[in-house]
């Protein structure tokens, strides 16, 4: 398994961007399928953003805003966010696994980082 720890968070103005960054350490990191999800107060945690070797995919309500890569050779994988809203605001975490696309938040993947949190103010 892979180690993953998440950088990048702060707080934002509403339109606003940020880029956010999950290190990866341990082998083999370009055969991990990553997602990004993320949980605010009180509410369930959500599908934000997945990628894996054949391509990516994202929740509708970023889709346009966020986007996803990852760079195998640094074992990090990035969420670029655009045109930021207050309700985005939430902890981010990422999320690894050899044989799914994370992009289900009830599923326990293989590995899951400890988040960073994003804050956007109106």
């Amino acid at each position: 398994q892979v180690q993953l720890v998440e950088s990048g968070g702060g707080l934002v103005q509403a339109g606003g961007s940020l880029r956010l960054a999950c290190a990866a350490s341990g082998r083999s990191f370009s055969t991990y399928a990553m997602g990004w999800f993320r949980q605010a107060p009180g509410k369930e945690r959500e599908f934000v953003a997945a990628i894996n070797w054949s391509g990516s995919a994202y929740a509708d309500s970023v889709k346009g805003r966020f986007t996803i890569t990852r760079d195998n050779a640094k074992n990090t994988v990035y969420l670029r966010m655009n045109s930021l809203k207050p309700e985005d605001t939430a902890v981010y975490l990422c999320a690894a696994d050899r044989r799914r696309l994370p992009t289900n938040p009830k599923i326990s993947y293989e590995s899951w980082g400890q988040g960073t949190q994003v804050t956007v103010s109106s």
